[in-house]
């Protein structure tokens, strides 16, 4: 089998929350779908019938406390928010809006405070390329 091509190491990446650079305070960011299998067995052993549900998406992300992107966060809980994620300079863009929600608050003794966060988007990512 041949190696995968276009694989790379996520690095420089750019996420944007409302046109604002935030990826100097993530160390985390990934797209995450997530598409229920439907099953339907009957009463004959040959009878099974499946088909998949439309895709949800998520946006996960772990990054620092401070006074910018976690404020900005829990400042517009409840609000979409449109996000451009690119987890490397010159590769595919993911444009799409998120759902804001607050997020954690402190950490354990001795370390940097960091929030670990699942949003959901709305509708579905379009994907671009970075124009030369």
């Amino acid at each position: 089998m041949p190696i995968a091509t276009g694989a790379y190491v996520v690095k420089n990446a750019s996420i944007k929350l409302a046109t604002v650079e935030y990826a100097n305070q993530h160390t985390k960011a990934q797209l995450v779908p997530d598409t229920a299998v439907v099953t339907q067995k009957t009463l004959d052993p040959t009878g099974t019938l499946q088909d998949v549900d439309t895709t949800v998406w998520k946006f996960e992300v772990s990054a620092l406390q401070g006074d910018s992107l976690w404020t900005y966060i829990n400042d517009n809980a409840g609000d979409d928010v449109e996000v451009v994620f690119q987890p490397k300079p010159g590769g595919t863009i993911a444009t799409f809006t998120m759902k804001a929600m607050p997020v954690a608050f402190g950490d354990e003794q001795g370390k940097f405070a960091m929030f670990d966060a699942s949003f959901p988007v709305v509708g579905e990512p379009a994907w671009s390329e970075e124009s030369s």
